[in-house]
């Protein structure tokens, strides 16, 4: 949360407490926030037109892909904004606007978040050497290259549905 009066942003942040939503930073400068952000998985960034040392337009630009925005600002301030990106909520709000909207951006946020491709693991020792043993069958038995081989299955896997080391299994428990 960032406003150019820090006891703006610690009344806002205490409003949000009271409502459930504890792991805020009340900051006043743009700075802060990029340096919070940078040190953060992802989340919402609530701040006032201008600050001291940017431009909101600006800090949105500096914030990572993983963090949305809303601005808080007069009517006609958010007349300016033309960014589909950034929610609007017009000030003075009442603190069920505020609590719904965030509400909603951190709903969709857990959405994106959740649609990310998961990180693949590291395959174990043993599970490598399934791999590997199941290619060595396939280029023995079949003639293929070691990248044919590879190849043949990870286009079985995919067709299977199972994983790269269950279908190397298979191709060992079939021979």
């Amino acid at each position: 949360m960032a406003f150019s009066k820090l006891e703006d942003a610690k009344k806002i942040k205490n409003l949000l407490n009271r409502n459930g939503y504890n792991d805020i930073l009340a900051c006043n400068s743009a700075s802060q926030v990029i340096a919070a952000a940078n040190e953060n998985d992802g989340g919402i960034v609530l701040c006032g037109y201008r600050l001291p040392d940017m431009h909101y337009r600006e800090l949105y630009g500096y914030l990572p892909r993983e963090f949305r925005m809303l601005l808080a600002a007069s009517p006609a301030r958010l007349q300016e904004c033309t960014s589909g990106d950034i929610m609007c909520l017009s000030m003075p709000f009442h603190i069920y606007e505020l609590v719904n909207t965030i509400e909603t951006m951190m709903l969709d946020l857990n959405r994106r978040q959740s649609r990310k491709k998961p990180v693949q693991k590291k395959r174990t020792e043993q599970e490598q050497r399934i791999i590997e043993d199941a290619k060595q069958l396939l280029m023995e038995r079949n003639h293929l290259s070691e990248i044919e081989a590879h190849k043949y299955i990870q286009k079985l896997s995919m067709d299977s549905g199972n994983s790269l080391v269950e279908t190397a299994e298979m191709i060992l428990v079939l021979d």
